[in-house]
């Protein structure tokens, strides 16, 4: 037994040593690229990924694992996703990283899943996001230079930088985690700055923060004037172009910039972008699936935007310049539509990538099953002015001259401006706004009684009528801040002072309008008086009415198996507004311009234990009438419509050289 104790302490130390030497000689996780053979390295050995970009931000949490799973099941061995900052700080130093906000949870569930991230921290990302993903509140320094060497600029950018890469750190493919690349910025070739500076100051950050083993890299059109601005040494150059270019050309402008390495198109389009007012935008299959089929044939990594393209939730969505809005709907004609449903398209991209590389066996996660709840009667609140104690409970900003909804430190949404009259307007009397002032949509009313729309792009002129000393108001809509190009910094509200017949406008009350917290208050409502008191209905000849909440309540059987399921919502004879059930924001609507006639609702947000709260925000006019109360209704279908498609095929080069300088993505 002496010899045993003896021999114990040997066996543990060979143990040890044994163990010592397995993690020693365990191959070391690396990615990296092989200028010598024009190609990536994964872990030694020749790797290429075939992605697809998917917003975890446009995807509600519930929905991560399904979209995901089908984009594995496609074929692709990686997603790419961009961070936008203004997600996850939305006011200063106030940081969201719980629930829908969890990246790191939706880069794990990636990880579980066996695919590779490609990840685009911005800071600035476009996207078609608010801002492209710049915080609004970074426009309180009036003379800051975004994307730039500007001081307060940089300064907000690596307390951000800080924050966010930290968290990135541990989920490096170097650290065991699925990220291999990592973008600096987001196309800066096509911003007028032309910063190398600030190209700098980031490649320096993020090489601090993330270490020097990981992929950086950069990203832009595939055109020499573009490359030139958005590139640095040190940072992989990379392209972006879609179905129709000449691809030969598209490579042959990157190895301008990379002599040698792997071929990289980060961003292959799939669909295309959709404004209010425009056609909805398509891109044939065929002409996909011919341009990926070319792509992969040279080798090349490639990253389908988008895979998936999601939902514009709440007041997320970006515009372009001369100002045009994206609608609520991201569906961007993806492989994955809009409500994370197989398309035609998926399953010829599938058959693409399959020609190249083994796509994995087993059932494809069929479509969500969708569900028409027919339709939802809706009855009259309050109008808007009705609702100020609820909506600004703090009440109003006195000020001399209109002030900026930035100014007043309201970033999305609504800003209600009132004055009086100060002179009689018995006969139709002209409202000015100079410099195309209202950003972006004034309803305007005069003592209760609706005048009309003043709208940034088209109407800056509008006739109103009135007494001297009655009240004016104007409740401005920001409809979402400009995403690409030199005008992201895109101030909202009345951004000029307005005139009545020449005569500058002053003495205001300015209203910051809390609608999120206002919704939860008129949820306990049921809109038992859908009456009219005084003005508050009063129509004028252009039959506008004056902006109002509805309230509507629905239920859905318990008893029924598979309930709920996700719907879309649709507007008849309504106007233009914002939607909440259940206290969710959805989005805005606008089937008086379209494409865009249904809102995708995922059924996560519904329930059956209680009757599920519809509110409506009208903004121009309704179909309700007291005379017919049926007319006031909104429906639930198991179908999207969006209308008046347009397409492109091999004509995509022309179209996207016309965005090129407007609304690249």
């Amino acid at each position: 037994m002496p010899g045993a104790v003896r021999l114990l302490p040997l066996t543990l130390l060979w143990l040890l040593l044994g163990r010592a030497r397995g993690w020693q000689n365990a191959p070391r996780r690396t990615f990296e690229i092989d200028y010598k053979h024009d190609r990536f390295l994964k872990d030694g050995q020749p790797f290429r990924y075939i992605s697809g970009s998917i917003h975890y931000f446009r995807i509600p949490r519930f929905y991560w694992k399904d979209r995901l799973l089908k984009m594995k099941m496609a074929g692709l061995n990686a997603i790419q996703i961009y961070v936008p900052w203004n997600f996850h700080e939305p006011q200063p130093g106030q940081y969201q990283f719980s629930e829908d906000h969890d990246v790191e949870h939706f880069i794990q569930l990636v990880h579980e899943l066996s695919l590779l991230v490609i990840l685009r921290p911005g800071p600035y990302i476009c996207a078609e996001w608010e801002m492209g993903g710049l915080p609004a509140w970074l426009l309180q320094n009036r003379s800051i230079v975004l994307r730039s060497s500007d001081s307060n600029y940089l300064a907000a950018v690596d307390k951000w930088l800080g924050v966010i890469l930290p968290k990135m750190k541990p989920l490096l493919y170097q650290n065991g985690g699925p990220i291999i690349t990592v973008q600096v910025e987001n196309e800066y070739g096509s911003y007028f700055a032309c910063d190398y500076d600030y190209l700098r100051f980031l490649q320096k950050r993020f090489r601090y923060h993330l270490g020097n083993d990981v992929v950086l890299f950069t990203t832009d059109g595939a055109q020499k004037n573009m490359l030139q601005c958005g590139t640095l040494q040190g940072l992989y150059a990379t392209v972006d172009f879609g179905p129709g270019v000449n691809i030969t050309s598209a490579f042959l402008t990157q190895r301008k910039y990379e002599p040698k390495g792997p071929l990289v198109n980060s961003e292959f389009y799939t669909g295309w972008l959709d404004h209010w007012g425009q056609p909805h935008s398509t891109v044939t299959t065929e002409a996909v699936v011919s341009s990926l089929r070319d792509i992969l044939a040279r080798g090349a990594n490639v990253n389908l935007y988008m895979f998936i393209g999601g939902t514009n939730f709440a007041y997320w969505n970006g515009a372009n310049i001369p100002y045009q809005a994206q609608p609520t709907s991201y569906d961007y004609d993806a492989p994955l539509s809009e409500a994370g449903d197989l398309t035609k398209k998926y399953f010829a991209v599938r058959d693409v990538i399959q020609k190249f590389q083994k796509v994995p066996e087993g059932p494809i996660p069929p479509s969500t099953p969708k569900f028409a709840y027919g339709k939802v009667a809706l009855k009259k609140l309050k109008t808007v002015e009705e609702s100020l104690n609820i909506l600004c409970p703090n009440g109003p900003i006195k000020s001399l001259y209109p002030l900026t909804f930035i100014q007043v430190k309201q970033y999305f949404g609504f800003v209600l401006y009132r004055t009086t009259l100060p002179q009689d307007c018995s006969n139709p009397t002209p409202l000015f706004s100079s410099l195309s002032g209202i950003h972006d949509r004034a309803y305007v009313s005069v003592d209760g009684v609706p005048q009309g729309v003043l709208d940034r792009s088209s109407v800056i002129t509008l006739n109103i009528t009135g007494k001297a000393g009655a009240t004016l108001d104007l409740l401005v809509e920001n409809m979402g801040r400009v995403n690409y190009g030199d005008y992201i910094n895109d101030y909202k509200g009345l951004i000029s002072n307005l005139t009545l017949n020449s005569s500058i406008l002053t003495d205001w009350m300015i209203f910051p309008l809390d609608t999120e917290n206002a919704v939860r208050h008129l949820r306990g409502w049921h809109g038992n008086d859908s009456r009219c008191h005084g003005t508050a209905c009063a129509h004028d000849s252009s039959n506008y009415t004056l902006p109002a909440f509805y309230v509507g309540n629905f239920s859905i059987p318990s008893g029924i198996p598979d309930l709920p399921q996700d719907t879309f919502i649709k507007f008849p004879g309504w106007t233009k507004g914002q939607v909440w059930i259940n206290g969710f924001n959805l989005g805005r609507y606008w089937p008086a311009r379209g494409p865009q006639m249904t809102l995708f609702v995922p059924r996560h947000i519904l329930v059956t234990s209680a009757p599920n709260t519809i509110i409506v925000l009208e903004l121009e006019r309704t179909p309700c009438d007291d005379s017919y109360p049926k007319l006031c209704t909104v429906e639930f279908v198991d179908k999207p419509v969006i209308s008046a498609a347009v397409t492109y095929s091999h004509l995509f080069q022309d179209v996207y050289n016309q965005h090129t300088g407007l609304d690249h993505v």
